[in-house]
């Protein structure tokens, strides 16, 4: 019987490993969780909703400004295997951030299968060059943004750091000053496989375009790669992997996991000041607590 990818004969193989709600006893308490922080954030926080980056309704970001000026930024892409979930979900990353003197933007985008991955992509690239050109005028400075996601967030961060910048977008050739990538997938073709196919309807094109694990470019911007110790050994591997490439392109790059998270607790740290994401975060940026 011929694998329908690396070992894996099945898509209930395939699905144990790519579904991490698969063993959870609540499968909805992670998305209480986002809900209830979210909502936090945007009580407690000075925020500024549903500003526009490109032409279609759903392309929105959300911004949490710092309280200081010329402030550092944070841009953040959500997960939700490109088919579900919004930035309203994770206006929560901005409570850990906020209090660092980090300005926060959470970047909303539209979903498969009413568009294709290619488009998903570029939005979150327009969104990311926006920021560049117009945060500054919510108090942060472009000279000193960070791109971060989990789970397909991620992935899309990945596919951002391999944009041709300057060509493209009239942009420095590396306009980011760190990344921070949780718990993604950089080889998305087991997903063809899985349970979400009739949702994000990969073929082979959108396969070889959008897995950046085998298109890193020559990059200056530090990474930290990382996912949950209590992730499947899938997550583990592609997260290893695509450190592995990012390295061999001559890149500077961390990897490593978190200490007793799973898929969705990972990103928990983004809403506590003292966490290890957040404090990298702020080490990159030359934050300080205000």
């Amino acid at each position: 019987m011929t694998p329908l990818y690396r070992d894996f004969q099945t898509q209930a193989q395939i699905d144990a490993q790519y579904d991490p709600a698969i063993k959870l006893p609540d499968a909805a308490a992670p998305g209480r969780h986002y809900v209830a922080r979210s909502a936090l954030a945007r009580q407690q926080l000075r925020c500024v909703l549903d500003v526009p980056y490109g032409p279609t309704l759903i392309e929105t970001l959300d911004i949490f400004p710092a309280a200081v000026p010329n402030a550092p930024v944070f841009v953040f892409l959500h997960g939700g295997y490109w088919r579900a979930l919004s930035s309203k979900e994770f206006s929560g990353v901005a409570l850990g951030l906020q209090p660092l003197g980090i300005t926060t933007v959470v970047v909303n985008y539209a979903l498969c299968p009413r568009v294709s991955l290619d488009e998903i992509t570029r939005q979150v690239r327009a969104a990311v060059a926006w920021t560049h050109h117009n945060i500054a005028g919510y108090g942060g400075d472009p000279a000193r943004i960070a791109l971060g996601g989990h789970s397909a967030g991620a992935h899309l961060t990945a596919m951002c750091l391999q944009t041709a910048w300057a060509e493209d977008y009239g942009l420095p050739q590396d306009p980011l000053a760190a990344a921070v990538l949780v718990s993604g997938i950089y080889d998305i073709a087991p997903l063809r496989y899985s349970y979400l196919q009739p949702l994000i309807q990969l073929d082979d094109g959108i396969i070889r375009r959008n897995s950046p694990a085998f298109a890193v470019r020559r990059c200056a911007t530090p990474v930290w790669v990382n996912w949950g110790s209590e992730e499947t050994p899938e997550f583990a591997r592609q997260a290893h992997l695509y450190h592995q490439a990012w390295l061999a392109a001559g890149n500077a790059g961390e990897l490593s996991a978190l200490p007793g998270a799973d898929h969705y607790i990972g990103i928990h740290g983004f809403e506590h000041p003292d966490s290890a994401l957040s404090q990298w975060l702020a080490g990159r940026l030359g934050s300080r607590p205000v």
